[in-house]
C-alpha cells in the first residue's frame, strides 16, 4: 500500500500576500506591455499568422479547477484538430512529454516561433493572473492528460495555483521531463513561501533571457 501523500497546507497571511503581489504585478505588466499587445496584434494581421489574436487552451487549475489560459497566438487557427488528426504525430508529441521540436510541428507559424523562442508569447498569461486563474509564481499549468504523470501525488501537485513562473521553469523547462519534472514541481508545493516565490521568480528572469529550454 502507497504511503498517504503529505499535502503541506499554505497559510492565510501567505495567500493574502501572494494575491496581492500577483494583482499589483499583473496590473503593471498588462499596463506595461500594451505597447507589445498592440505590436503582435500589427504583425498578426498582417503577416503569415493571421487569425486571432489570442490562443486559448484549457488548463487544470487550482483544486482541479479547469480554466482557459491565454497566450499570444503562435499556431494555425485549429491547431489541436491538426496535431490530433495525425494519430502517428500526436503519438510522438505524447511520448515526448507533449512537446514537438518546432521544425517537425505542422501547427507553428513564423512569428509564432519568434514568439515562443523570446516567450513573449506567454504575456498574455497576466489575464490569467488578475483574474485569479494562476499566479505569478507556482507549478506550470497543465492539460488533463498530463494529471496521468503524477499519479498519486496529483492532489498535492494541485493544491496550489498554477503559475507563469515556476521552480520548473527556472531549472530548465523544456530540458526536464516527465517524470522528473514532476519531482521538480512538488518540490515548489513543498517548499512555497514569499522568499522563495520572490528567487523563483529572478531565476526564471534570468533562464528567459538566457532562453533556457524555450521552443
Amino acid at each position: 500500500m502507497n504511503e498517504k501523500v503529505k499535502i503541506k497546507q499554505q497559510s492565510k497571511n501567505y495567500l493574502f500576500w501572494k494575491r496581492f503581489f500577483d494583482i499589483t504585478l499583473s496590473s503593471l505588466a498588462i499596463v506595461g506591455f500594451s505597447p507589445v499587445f498592440l505590436t503582435v496584434f500589427i504583425m498578426n494581421r498582417f503577416g503569415d499568422n493571421k487569425g486571432p489574436l489570442f490562443y486559448k487552451q484549457v488548463r487544470i487549475g487550482w483544486h482541479g479547477k479547469p480554466f482557459k489560459i491565454y497566450k499570444f497566438r503562435s499556431m494555425v487557427v485549429n491547431a489541436d484538430k491538426i496535431l490530433e488528426s495525425d494519430p502517428e504525430l500526436y503519438a510522438k508529441y505524447v511520448a515526448n512529454n507533449y512537446k514537438l521540436e518546432p521544425e517537425e510541428d505542422p501547427r507553428i507559424t513564423r512569428l509564432g516561433r519568434w514568439l515562443r523562442k523570446t516567450s513573449i508569447d506567454e504575456i498574455p498569461q497576466f489575464i490569467n493572473i488578475l483574474r485569479g486563474d494562476m499566479s505569478i509564481i507556482g507549478p506550470r499549468p497543465i492539460v488533463k492528460k498530463e494529471l496521468e504523470e503524477y499519479g498519486d501525488r496529483v492532489d498535492k501537485f494541485l493544491s496550489v495555483k498554477p503559475g507563469a513562473m515556476g521552480l520548473w521553469q527556472s531549472s530548465g523547462r523544456s530540458n526536464i521531463p516527465y517524470p522528473k519534472r514532476c519531482d521538480v514541481e512538488l518540490e515548489y508545493v513543498d517548499k512555497a513561501s514569499l522568499a522563495f516565490d520572490t528567487k523563483i521568480m529572478f531565476k526564471n528572469i534570468i533562464s528567459i533571457f538566457k532562453r533556457d529550454g524555450a521552443y
